[in-house]
This record gives structure tokens, C-alpha cells and sequence, in this order.
């Protein structure tokens, strides 16, 4: 991939022209192109600070300015990096893949429509989970949200890296119901049902006449997400669950498997993760309150800090939804094979409509207290990830577990890890925890993700979403056919965006016209 050591493939002479042009579009104070503009768009938790810089940015409050802004991009062969609200932390965030890339900040955008009667909202990209939180508490909250780990995020933008959360609703992606999209051309396309003018159902039923498009934008460079709609957990009558904390690594394996059916058949709708002791740790202490030795934690450290704060090998909370005589009964089933597992404690929790409510994730109440862990190390810390898709197998779960466990400990890391229950796979999020001040851990870091996406390659996982310095070696593992979905991504990219304006290299998606920017 380009990066500041390299020569950029962007012009300079086009790039000044270009941002001329953006200032009589948008206002001289629209538009960003000083040393501390640029360093505010950089990736804060890079592992090569010297990657991924952009020009500039530019900040439209308009779907006219965007268009406008695209013209000016096709005119002078300028890429854009769009970004909705730049707050994806451990995977890029603001950063563009291709240095010298001008940053399309749409954070200025933050309209919200809602249909009450329905449980829908239209949201454009700058609306963070904060927003639309106090949003519908303004409203009475009759709608609970879904929230990621981090809610300054954008809800847009959260959905289309399809983040995910702690209710029913927590696969965000999933709820996606329509879409407003300015085109590589700066033609503005509504996605199914949205696209009869005026039509009442755009929110309501996703797939309109002909091929349903949504998705297509998603993990994608393909277009400009404008307005998206997404469905909103009504406010249930109830909500039943319970705290559980498990003693030993090998407890994971029967978790799973417990769990795993009653998520299968419905009877367990959220998505419940199930972490392990440093995911809790780490927003509570840090590292050097525990030992001054370098490479991973010993096992006497993790016993210690387990004990401080009475927390198993592994946690996972647990919730049910609905109606109170349907989770009564729910509840009895959940407790029933939970402590056939002997869990170390288990804390049951209640909640019924009119209480006050919790303020947590399981409740759709936005949170960043886990980005906490980023200071685990201290200095100027930061995370990134690792999170190859599984079968639900306690069995396969142990395994890669095991394998990679035994990676972090090689290359001398802290293990942080979490396994997340989709309906029916399961995403192992394993989390580096950095100190971007440390010269010598951080020259390990590359070496280890890549090792860990080969080590998941020769299981056959890959994973769901990757930092940018990464997006090329994990679009090489979707191999099947010579890279035949590479090949069809790249015919639609080609077809769509001929001169490769939106953002080359997202997902490993390059055009013809920065086909050599590839990572080998």
C-alpha cells in the first residue's frame, strides 16, 4: 500500500486544483489541508504512523455538496476516503487506505427522521449513538437502540463496517432497510423501495423490484451512503438475564455448545459474547499495577488479577427480551443449562417497564468506557483487531482458542479475546492491546496479525473486518476460483467508478487505476 514513505500517486498540481475548487464549493472553512488538519485525520492507533496520511479533507452538510464534490474529484482524478463519523477505532479510523486520498467527512450531516408507529429511523452519516440516543429519549423512548463497544461512532457507519451490539438487534447490518447514495458518477440512487418517489414503505421492506442493492454498499467503495434506514428494537416489557463468570480456559468449549442451540431456535435472541478475564480488566487497571516483566502475562499475574476483581477465565451476560410470562418461562429453560455447566457465580437481573433502567449495553444505552483498554499498556495506547468468523462449536472454538492463545504468547502479547454469537456462526474478536511507545512491541505487532490470518486461513476462517493495513492480505484469503470475488468486485468497481475516485483500496477492492497500490 502507498504510505508517506512512498511517492504519492496523486498529483499535486491536481490536488491543488482540486482543493480550490472544494473552497468555492463549500467555504474556505469547509476545508482542510494544514499539517494539523492532516494529522487529525491520521489513524491514532496505527502500527506505522507513517501510513495512511491524507491531503486534506473536505466537509459537506448537503447531498448537493457531495455530488459537487464528487464532480470535482472525477475532474481532477483526486481519490476521496469517505467517512462518517472517523471514530473507528482499531480498524483505521479516519484514515484513508491510499495516502494522499482527501478525507470525505459527512460527520456535518445529522439528520434524523423517525416513524414512530413503525420503529423506524432515516439517519444521515454524521448521527453518532449518542445522538439518536438522546434523540429518542426526547421522544419518550419508546425504541431502544443497539450499541457498539464505542458510541461515538456513527450509526451509518457502524452498519456499514457491519459493527455489532449487545440486544436482538445487535447484528446492525441486518437492520438496514433502504438507502440514499450519491454514485461515483454524483448520480444520487435510492435502494429499494425508496426508489418510487415519496413511497411510504421505504423503512418497512427491503428489497423493492428487481435486485436489492444495500448491501452492495456495505465493506464497499462502490458508492456514497447519504441516508440509511434501520429498524429499532420496540421498548420490551421486560427484560430477564443473568451475569455469569466461568473458572477455567476449558470451560469455553461446553459454553458454547450450551449456548449455541438456544441461540439457533430463538430462544436466546440478543448476540451474547462471551470474554475472556482481560476484556474486563483492562478498563479497571493497567498492566503496570500488576508486574514490570516484559512478554505475556504469567499465569501467577492473571490468577491475581482475577482475584482482585472476582472475574472468571470467562464472562458472558446473558439477556431475554419481551414479554414477562414469555421470559419467565424462557428464563427457567436458560437457567436449567447454564448451571448444569457449574458456572463460579452466576448474578441473575431483572427489569420490568416503568423501572428505571440500566444504563448499559444491554439496555441499547451508548457506552465507550470499554475504549478504556487502550491505556492497559499506557503511553500513547491503542488496539487493533483480530476476528476471524467460526462455526458455533465448542470444539472449533477451543481450538482456535488454543492456537491462539499460544500465538499471543509466542509473540509476547496479552491476550485480550471475545467469542461472538451471530444466529448461527461466531466471530472470535481478539483484541492487541498496544503501547505505540514501545519501539520493540510494536515491530512485533505486524508479524503477529499476519501470522494469525494465515494460522486462520489453514482452518479455512476468515475474517469479517480488518484495520486498513490489513484489508489487502485479508481479501487474499477469500481465494475460491483464482479470486473470483475479487475479480467480480473489481468489475463492478471498474464499471461504476472508471477513474477509481472512491476510496481505492477499501476491502482489498483496488480499480484498474491503482491496481500496482495492491500489497503483495
Amino acid at each position: 500500500m502507498a504510505t508517506e514513505t512512498t511517492p504519492s500517486p496523486i498529483a499535486a498540481a491536481a490536488l491543488a486544483a482540486a482543493r480550490r475548487s472544494f473552497e468555492s464549493l463549500l467555504g474556505a472553512q469547509n476545508v482542510f489541508f494544514t499539517e494539523e488538519d492532516q494529522a487529525s485525520y491520521q489513524d491514532k492507533f496505527a502500527v506505522r504512523d507513517e501510513g495512511h496520511h491524507p491531503a486534506g479533507a473536505v466537509a459537506p452538510a448537503t447531498v448537493e455538496e457531495i455530488q459537487g464534490i464528487v464532480r470535482i474529484a472525477r475532474e481532477n482524478k483526486v481519490p476521496l476516503w469517505p467517512i462518517s463519523r472517523g471514530k473507528n477505532l482499531g480498524y483505521g479510523g479516519s484514515a484513508p487506505v491510499l495516502a494522499g486520498s482527501v478525507i470525505l467527512d459527512l460527520s456535518r450531516m445529522q439528520k434524523i427522521e423517525y416513524d414512530e408507529e413503525n420503529g423506524t429511523v432515516l439517519l444521515e452519516p454524521g448521527v453518532s449513538f449518542y445522538d439518536l440516543y438522546d434523540f429518542l429519549k426526547s421522544k419518550g423512548m419508546k425504541h431502544w437502540l443497539s450499541v457498539p463497544g464505542n458510541s461515538w461512532g456513527s450509526v451509518v457507519g457502524n452498519a456499514l463496517d457491519r459493527g455489532v451490539g449487545y440486544t436482538p438487534y445487535g447484528e446492525h447490518t441486518s437492520r438496514i432497510c433502504g438507502m440514499e447514495v450519491v454514485m461515483p458518477d454524483a448520480m444520487v440512487v435510492r435502494t429499494g423501495m425508496g426508489a418510487l418517489s415519496n413511497s411510504p414503505t421505504w423503512q418497512l421492506y427491503r428489497y423493492g423490484f428487481g435486485p436489492c442493492w444495500d448491501q452492495l454498499f456495505v465493506q464497499s467503495n462502490f458508492g456514497i451512503v447519504t441516508k440509511m434506514g434501520l429498524w429499532l428494537m420496540p421498548e420490551p416489557e421486560s427484560l430477564m438475564g443473568m451475569d455469569l463468570e466461568f473458572d477455567k480456559p476449558e470451560d469455553l468449549g461446553p459454553l458454547i455448545d450450551a449456548i449455541a442451540p438456544l441461540r439457533r431456535e430463538g430462544l436466546l435472541q440478543q448476540s451474547p459474547t462471551i470474554g475472556n478475564w482481560l476484556r474486563a480488566a483492562a478498563v479497571v487497571t493497567t498492566r503496570d499495577q500488576w508486574t514490570d516483566k516484559p512478554g505475556a502475562l504469567s499465569d501467577d499475574v492473571i490468577a491475581a488479577i482475577r482475584k482482585k476483581f472476582n472475574v472468571g477465565w470467562w464472562g458472558v451476560s446473558l439477556r431475554l427480551y419481551g414479554r414477562e410470562s414469555v421470559n419467565k418461562a424462557a428464563y427457567a429453560i436458560l437457567e436449567e443449562a447454564m448451571n448444569r455447566l457449574k458456572p463460579m457465580s452466576v448474578v441473575p437481573t431483572t427489569w420490568k417497564r416503568g423501572e428505571p433502567l440500566e444504563a448499559t449495553g444491554w439496555t441499547g444505552t451508548p457506552l465507550t468506557f470499554p475504549m478504556q483498554n487502550a491505556n492497559w499498556h499506557g503511553g500513547r495506547g491503542g488496539h487493533i483487531g483480530f476476528s476471524p468468523v467460526l462455526p458455533q462449536s465448542g470444539s472449533a472454538a477451543m481450538a482456535q482458542f488454543r492456537r491462539t492463545y499460544d500465538r499471543y504468547k509466542e509473540y509476547g502479547m496479552d491476550y485480550q479475546a471475545s467469542f461472538a454469537f451471530g444466529e448461527r456462526h461466531l466471530i472470535n474478536v481478539n483484541a492487541i492491546l498496544l503501547d505505540k511507545d514501545d519501539p520493540e512491541m510494536m515491530q512485533r505487532v505486524d508479524p503477529f496479525i499476519r501470522t494469525l490470518i494465515a494460522d486462520a486461513k489453514a482452518q479455512g476462517y476468515g475474517e469479517y473486518r480488518t484495520h486498513l493495513d490489513y484489508m489487502d492480505a485479508v481479501e487474499a484469503t477469500y481465494d475460491f476460483n483464482g479470486h473470483a470475488l475479487r475479480r467480480l468486485n473489481e468489475q463492478v468497481k471498474n464499471a461504476l467508478d472508471p477513474d477509481g475516485i472512491l476510496a481505492p483500496g477499501k476491502s482489498g477492492i483496488w480499480p484498474g487505476r491503482y491496481a500496482k497500490e495492491r500489497a503483495a
